[in-house]
C-alpha cells in the first residue's frame, strides 16, 4: 500500500532532495514525502480509491506533474519521474561558452570478443561552442582531442591503440570535431552535423544531442549541460586491424559508440572563420 516512485534526472541521476506530494481532486493534500539518497520514494500510507494529483519539486528543477489512480489496493505506483533543470527547456543564451574538461568527458565503447565491452576515455580535449543569436540552426561546436590521451585503463592495449594499426597517435596527433549545422529533433534534442577527422581522413559525422539545462555556478558562472552520442565504424578512417579469434569473430568491434557529457561555461569567443 502506499506510493512509490523513483526521481530522476534527465542523465539517470538520482534526484535526493526531492518531494511528492500528493492531491485528491479538491486539491487537499493527502500525502507528501521525500526521496532518499536514492532518488526513491516509499510512503507506506493507504490512500482511498480514487483519482489524484502528483506533483514532484525539487530545489533547482522544474515541478513535474501528472494523475495517480488508487485501485482498492490503496497503492500508487508513480513509476519514474524525470526531472528538467530549470531553465531546461530554454536555449542557453546566445554567445560564446568554453566547455569544462574537468566536468566533462569524451568517451568510447567498443565490442570485445564479441560478448563484452571495452570502455575507454580520451582525458585531454578542448572545445568551443557558439549560440547563434537569431537562427540556432546556425550554432557551432569546434573540439580538439589528443589522440595519445586515450585510457582504458589498461597500459598495454592503450598502447596498441596508440599504434599506426589504431589512432597512429605520432603522425596524427589530433582528432578533430567541427559541426556544419544543426537540425532539431525534439525541444531539447539537436541532430549536430559535422566532420570528424581521425587519422588524417575527415568524414561526416551526426551527434544525436540532448540539452539538459543551464544553471549558476558556485564561481558566478553560467554553464549548461548537453549530453551526446554518436556512432563511428572505424574502417571509414583506415583503421583495419581485425584480429580474428574463432569462428569469425573479432577481438575488437569494427563500431565504436562514442559518449559525450558536456558541461561548459559561458565566455570566450570562437576564432572566426
Amino acid at each position: 500500500m502506499g506510493l512509490t516512485a523513483r526521481i530522476r534526472t534527465r542523465d539517470g541521476w538520482a534526484v535526493s532532495h526531492a518531494v511528492v506530494t500528493v492531491t485528491d481532486m479538491t486539491g487537499t493534500q493527502v500525502l507528501r514525502a521525500e526521496a532518499d539518497t536514492e532518488g526513491a520514494v516509499h510512503d507506506p500510507t493507504p490512500l482511498t480509491p480514487g483519482a489524484y494529483t502528483v506533483i514532484v519539486t525539487a530545489v533547482g528543477y522544474a515541478p513535474a506533474a501528472s494523475s495517480a489512480i488508487v485501485t482498492a489496493s490503496g497503492r500508487a505506483e508513480i513509476g519514474n519521474v524525470t526531472l528538467a533543470r530549470q531553465g531546461g527547456n530554454e536555449l542557453p543564451p546566445p554567445g560564446p561558452w568554453t566547455v569544462d574538461p574537468a566536468h566533462s568527458s569524451v568517451g568510447a565503447v567498443a565490442q570485445h570478443l564479441g560478448i563484452s565491452s571495452v570502455h575507454g576515455r580520451f582525458t585531454d580535449f578542448s572545445a568551443m561552442i557558439e549560440i547563434a543569436p537569431d537562427d540556432v540552426s546556425k550554432s557551432r561546436v569546434e573540439a580538439v582531442i589528443s589522440a595519445a590521451s586515450i585510457d582504458t585503463g589498461n597500459g598495454t592495449r592503450d598502447g596498441h591503440l596508440k599504434s599506426p594499426d589504431f589512432l597512429d597517435v605520432e603522425t596524427y596527433p589530433q582528432i578533430t570535431y567541427r559541426s556544419t549545422g544543426l537540425t532539431p529533433a525534439g525541444s531539447d534534442r539537436w541532430t549536430v552535423h559535422g566532420e570528424l577527422t581521425m587519422r588524417g581522413i575527415a568524414r561526416p559525422v551526426d551527434l544525436d544531442l540532448a540539452y539538459l539545462g543551464t544553471g549558476g555556478d558556485p564561481w558566478g558562472g553560467t554553464r549548461a549541460a548537453f549530453r551526446a552520442t554518436a556512432e563511428l565504424h572505424r574502417e571509414e578512417f583506415a583503421m583495419n586491424y581485425n584480429q580474428v579469434i574463432q569462428a569469425g569473430i573479432s577481438a575488437i568491434g569494427t563500431t565504436l559508440k562514442v559518449e559525450l557529457d558536456v558541461q561548459a561555461v559561458q565566455g570566450v569567443p570562437l576564432p572566426q572563420a
